[in-house]
């Protein structure tokens, strides 16, 4: 489990396609601090870590990504230089800054606008619209692993603001129309429409 708070940003050092695509990311984090086998959200992507180390470049993980989870997300267009935001999981009494985020990715939007508001910028988000029905004014999703509040929606699209310390600590800050993110909906609205359903 995550809270949608983005603790580092990472570069795509490599990328080895044998069997399932390996990633390897440089990273912020101390991989001493990090056990093999750990959960780190990647732009919002739930990743396990199967090698870490440290060398003249700095530190690095390696993950390894299936064919589904690169169809389904973004990440089958990660190359070298790609930035990614991380997230280690949640920890028993750690606060919860954003909301509770699974890494479970429910598809990809596309930034349609980016209009300055003051000292922050307003982003008009595309999504499938078997996704609309789950995202909600005020309401919480994941945005590549970041937690945000949904400002309006209307069709197929929907609004969020990013203030200047998001724009500098995550991905935000280097977007641009056309870009491809990825959506996770907030876990309890999933969950609801599931019991409206059998209903």
């Amino acid at each position: 489990m995550f809270t949608g708070i983005i603790t580092d940003r990472a570069c795509v050092r490599s990328v080895e396609h044998s069997g399932d695509t390996r990633f390897v990311l440089s990273t912020g984090y101390d991989t001493a601090t990090i056990n093999l086998g750990t959960s780190i959200a990647c732009s919002g992507v739930c990743l396990t870590v199967v090698e870490k180390g440290a060398d003249e470049e700095g530190n690095w993980f390696t993950v390894d990504v299936s064919g589904e989870t690169l169809s389904c997300t973004t990440l089958g267009n990660w190359g070298e230089g790609t930035m990614v935001n991380l997230e280690r999981s949640l920890r028993l009494g750690d606060e919860l800054g954003g909301h509770i985020v699974s890494g479970h990715v429910d598809g990809v939007v596309r930034v349609t606008d980016i209009t300055p508001q003051g000292d922050s910028f307003l982003y008009t988000f595309e999504a499938e619209d078997d996704l609309m029905p789950y995202i909600a004014a005020k309401g919480s999703i994941a945005i590549d692993g970041v937690s945000l509040t949904v400002n309006w929606v209307e069709g197929g699209r929907f609004g969020v603001n990013i203030i200047p310390h998001t724009q500098d600590c995550t991905t935000f800050g280097s977007l641009k129309p056309g870009d491809r993110l990825n959506l996770e909906i907030d876990m309890f609205a999933r969950y609801m429409a599931r019991l409206l359903e059998k209903e």
